[in-house]
């Protein structure tokens, strides 16, 4: 669904003679149905690599290919009917309901009326604020309003019915971060869920190794802009890995069908 060969990015700040390589020679893949967790710690490249991924940043050197093709070839509207974006922070302070702002992610589609309140609807159930509906977004808590976002980019790709085309690209940047315990479960489960369900490839930000053990199909570890792992939680949630990339120690136990990791300083 979507590859990245030898990416590299570079960042050029005001008085620098010579632009800083943030990412160098990036190899990765997320398949259909597959919910890929991006990790790392904070400066490691994480926010720039989704945005690469999603076309936002032209990368220097490298390219992203999306169903086989050069992302840089999509045309701007077939692919926001194919791939949404959730950024870290998606603020809003106009009063539009919580229903309005999850239509402006339908802006792209061409269903009926019928069919798009019928997608609205699914998304408000998923995301888990149907009751939210007609509230004004700005009387929402930062945690409510993270979850609207999420019902809002999920209509924008959500399949047309049984018979269409569910090979979407959802990207999350940190959507965990500002939910309490419940409602990171309630958002990975709905994340994941949507991914199984409709065939679409999610690639997510994430810090808590927890959340990423027990969501993620595949991880995928950056650490000083190179990519150091990429595998299954097990495989790649090592005590020598966790020390390397985030100065911690750390173990690992099984709870029923979960892989959970627990970490104290060295």
């Amino acid at each position: 669904m979507l590859q990245v060969r030898a990416l590299q990015v570079t960042r050029r700040q005001a008085g620098q003679a010579h632009a800083r390589v943030v990412l160098d020679d990036i190899d990765c893949a997320v398949g259909e149905g597959e919910v890929v967790m991006l990790i790392g710690p904070n400066g490691a490249g994480k926010s720039t690599l989704l945005a690469a991924m999603a076309g936002d940043l032209q990368p220097a050197a490298g390219e992203v290919r999306f169903k086989g093709r050069a992302l840089r070839d999509w045309p701007a509207g077939e692919l926001a009917r194919q791939r949404a974006v959730l950024p870290q922070r998606a603020g809003l302070s106009l009063p539009f309901t919580v229903d309005e702002v999850v239509q402006l992610g339908c802006l792209a589609r061409s269903e009926s009326r019928r069919q798009l309140r019928a997608i609205v609807r699914t998304a408000l159930e998923t995301a888990g604020v149907v009751h939210l509906a007609q509230r004004s977004m700005p009387a929402l808590s930062g945690g409510e309003q993270a979850r609207v976002h999420l019902a809002r980019v999920l209509a924008q790709i959500w399949p047309e019915g049984e018979g269409g085309d569910g090979h979407r690209l959802l990207l999350l940047d940190e959507p965990c971060a500002s939910l309490d315990p419940h409602h990171q479960h309630s958002v990975c489960t709905a994340v994941r869920e949507f991914a199984h369900r409709t065939g679409a490839a999610v690639i997510v930000t994430m810090h808590d190794m927890n959340l990423a053990a027990q969501y993620a199909d595949r991880i995928v570890a950056l650490w000083e802009g190179r990519l150091i792992a990429d595998g299954a939680p097990r495989s790649v949630l090592t005590r020598e890995f966790v020390q390397r990339c985030f100065a911690v120690d750390a173990a690992q136990w099984q709870a029923d069908d979960d892989l959970l990791v627990a970490t104290r300083p060295l």
